[in-house]
């Protein structure tokens, strides 16, 4: 039996990082490690300078997604002001950054994002991590820096709900724990069981599709396996290394 810490993700928008190529920045359907390494140490309150304690999250914790509304895509056109590069210099605010209008120029790029995805997250908790999962629950519920769904203009919808709970596999973690209706708030009854009725018409849930790590103990046999770069090698040079992700697709086992 294994203990694992489950969370909520629900958003409007929600951004899963994949690797940036040129002006694109594109979007998993799923959360990447190192968004949920952040979310755990924002609530936390570990900086993205302190490299020891970074390090010692991403070696702290497994993880695996039961992803149940994969959400729509929407495609964002951005653009941001700023400057010509110049070595050894460093800006120490934003207003600094743009206080010379002459060296200003425009950086055009496309991100996406997901909307309306929901996910229901497994924390493992190996020897080596700095927390234990009820400390982590706490944080969670209490976050030290405020939460957010891969950016910041990612914010969340609805608490997490983090509950500390055993089982024999991360599948029976994630199946077994039951949630509650998105859209009950709205209704006259906020206990109802997930789905509801509005939630089938609103977010429009289909099969589930899994998502684990090594070393996890799954308790299904996986459909494919993924390589996905978001393992965090430095949060303050932005460096992450490749990872294995393996992914069972609900109703294969038929």
């Amino acid at each position: 039996m294994t203990d694992y810490l489950l969370l909520r993700l629900y958003g409007p928008l929600a951004s899963w990082g994949e690797i940036a190529v040129g002006e694109s920045r594109h979007s998993a359907v799923q959360p990447s490690k190192s968004a949920l390494l952040g979310l755990l140490g924002a609530a936390l309150g570990v900086r993205r300078d302190d490299d020891q304690a970074q390090q010692a999250l991403a070696q702290g914790y497994r993880f695996a997604v039961k992803l149940i509304c994969a959400g729509s895509p929407l495609r964002d056109y951005h653009t941001i002001q700023a400057p010509a590069q110049r070595r050894k210099v460093q800006y120490r605010s934003r207003r600094e950054e743009l206080a010379d209008p002459s060296r200003l120029g425009t950086l055009l790029s496309a991100r996406e994002y997901r909307c309306d995805s929901l996910a229901l997250v497994a924390v493992e908790a190996l020897d080596s991590a700095p927390h234990s999962l009820e400390v982590v629950a706490r944080a969670l519920r209490e976050p030290f820096f405020t939460l957010y769904l891969g950016r910041k203009s990612c914010p969340l919808a609805l608490p997490l709900q983090p509950q500390v709970v055993t089982s024999e596999s991360v599948r029976g973690a994630l199946d077994d724990t039951p949630l509650t209706s998105l859209l009950a708030l709205l209704q006259d009854n906020p206990e109802q069981p997930w789905p509801s009725r509005a939630d089938r018409v609103a977010l429009r849930p289909s099969k589930a599709r899994y998502y684990w790590e090594d070393g996890m103990h799954a308790g299904m046999q996986a459909s494919l396996q993924l390589v996905r770069h978001d393992q965090p090698l430095s949060r303050r040079r932005w460096q992450f290394a490749p990872r294995r992700e393996w992914v069972f697709l609900a109703g294969d086992e038929v």
